[in-house]
């Protein structure tokens, strides 16, 4: 995916920018007239992201904002919200103690006092309960199925904080009747857009500034949570089970799309952002060298975070006798439910849940500077009267994605973001790429690239990197492109069963950053000499 997908895409798209020096409207006007729409597709995609992706932020940051407390209300059940189905972390750990207690070992307070444990917090509950010197692991695994039983009508504690405190979603009955708008998640989305406007709207000095923290700090949040995973009893198994490669899942269709849509996200090929940072580098800057490092750097710091998270999943499966497939969800549960609620079990919980939401909070940010200075580069490279109107216009389009991102603060607004990010960018994203390729590679020519990137580097790429942006890249993207129309992964949030007309709304979204492809082809087509698809007499940006 990465060899033939990925990278090959990231370099193109950085020495595209870099040759070029503008944005995705203005460089595949210049590439090739006919796929002038790419641009407007890449717009709207990242308007639609930014609609869902950076309420997901918000609520990180009411979380943030809840972390600065003795003990989070996470985990306690005397909360308002809560439920009589509602268990704390504490009480599940002490049924399956009792239970393989009474049914292995004579009870007796010396070896586990009970009423003791009730009175303890934090990490001291997990130690004293999970011991092998206390009982046979492996006998009370013997007991799990009946643990598993009695916990499947109850609802973790952190789960209600989430559900019906955080996102309140008692109040809605799902898509068709979303409710009213939360005002605190909706202060919490402005406050965002207001962070976001302000890393942006000075251009490409305030936004570097503001990456400097943005992209460097989760590196060390990331080392600190690293270094307390895998102290923490159970995290062998959770990194066991990471390593461990599960071959038939290759097979499964959803699996290549998610990975797909998931190295694009990471990546940024398709999006505009690479087109537009790359816009700002030295002509004779060493994109191939960049392209190299941050591909592995980006790959690297994703199979770290893997070492964070199932540590403290391994964590949470030994101290609950359970299996890590039963910890883990795949749903942003896993970040707002599984995880917070295992930060919050280890001794100096506020700090951990702090930097773990900080953490959240940072990439969230870098993410979205990304994406929507795409979108501004690519605007004002094209119409180049509003840049001296530049704060303006990137208020208007914070105001803009602000509105637009109100329907996710509702009281269903979890299943309206599960929705979008089902099919607001992972299957037309593919086409996109595969079109940009198909214009450098066939349209543009991969001679005529190649030959200005020999201009700017000063030697022209290998054969590997010209077969694959000509061959192999091509049809793999058209491929997962074909496959992922004919099966694609429908949306989920627990048991919620999305209903039929909500997926035709999201097939609408798909097509509605592609049919721009179609729609922008006839307007660009007159003021160039040539064919429809062929390139400008001269490309160079030196030239125009």
């Amino acid at each position: 995916m990465l060899i033939f997908g990925g990278l090959p895409l990231f370099y193109m798209e950085l020495a595209l920018g870099q040759y070029q020096r503008c944005g995705c409207f203005t460089v595949w006007r210049r590439i090739c007239p006919m796929l002038k729409g790419i641009g407007a597709s890449i717009c709207v995609i990242a308007c639609l992201v930014s609609w869902y992706y950076n309420t997901i932020v918000s609520w990180a940051v009411y979380f943030l904002f809840s972390s600065f407390t003795n003990s989070p209300p996470w985990l306690s059940c005397n909360n308002t919200w809560n439920t009589e189905n509602c268990t704390t972390f504490k009480d599940r750990i002490l049924q399956f103690t009792k239970e393989c207690t009474n049914k292995y070992l004579p009870y007796n307070e010396t070896m586990i006092n009970t009423t003791a444990l009730l009175n303890d917090t934090g990490a001291g509950v997990t130690i004293h309960l999970v011991n092998s010197s206390f009982y046979s692991r492996s006998e009370c695994h013997m007991v799990k199925q009946e643990d598993d039983a009695a916990t499947t009508y109850s609802t973790a504690a952190s789960t209600e904080f989430f559900e019906r405190n955080v996102l309140e979603m008692q109040h809605s009955d799902g898509l068709a009747n979303v409710g009213g708008v939360k005002v605190t998640l909706a202060l919490c989305l402005f406050g965002v857009f207001f962070v976001v406007y302000f890393a942006l709207w000075k251009g490409i000095k305030s936004s570097g500034k503001a990456v400097w923290i943005t992209a460097t700090l989760p590196y060390l949040v990331l080392f600190i949570l690293l270094c307390k995973g895998c102290t923490l009893p159970g995290s062998l198994d959770g990194i066991i089970y990471y390593l461990s490669p599960q071959w038939d899942k290759l097979l499964k269709l959803e699996i290549w799309i998610a990975a797909a849509a998931q190295m694009f996200f990471s990546l940024g090929p398709g999006f505009g952002v690479l087109l537009a940072l790359s816009s700002y580098n030295k002509f004779h800057n060493n994109c191939y060298r960049d392209a190299l490092i941050t591909s592995a750097t980006n790959c690297l710091t994703s199979f770290l975070a893997g070492f964070v998270v199932f540590s403290v999943l391994g964590y949470m499966a030994y101290t609950q006798n359970r299996t890590i497939e039963n910890v883990a969800r795949r749903d942003v549960g896993l970040i707002f439910v599984v995880y917070p609620e295992a930060v919050a079990t280890i001794e100096g919980t506020s700090f951990w849940a702090i930097i773990f939401f900080f953490m959240l909070i940072t990439l969230g940010l870098d993410t979205t500077f990304g994406g929507l200075e795409a979108v501004i580069t690519g605007i004002l490279d094209e119409w180049t009267s509003l840049r001296r109107h530049r704060e303006l216009f990137v208020a208007g389009l914070m105001v803009w994605c602000f509105l637009g991102a109100l329907v996710t603060t509702t009281y269903g607004g979890i299943y309206v973001v599960q929705l979008m990010d089902t099919y607001a960018a992972p299957i037309s994203i593919l086409l996109i790429v595969f079109l940009e390729n198909i214009a450098v590679a066939w349209i543009y020519g991969v001679d005529r690239f190649s030959q200005d990137i020999e201009t700017m580097l000063g030697s022209p790429p290998g054969n590997f990197w010209k077969t694959t942006w000509t061959y192999i890249s091509p049809m793999f993207l058209l491929t997962l492109f074909i496959l992922s129309l004919m099966d694609s992964p429908p949306p989920e949030y627990g048991n919620y069963v999305y209903p039929y007309w909500s997926l035709t709304v999201g097939w609408v979204m798909v097509f509605a950053s592609l049919i721009c492809i179609t729609t922008c082809t006839h307007t660009g087509l007159s003021p160039w000499a040539g064919s429809w698809c062929s390139p400008r007499s001269s490309a160079s940006p030196f030239s125009s």
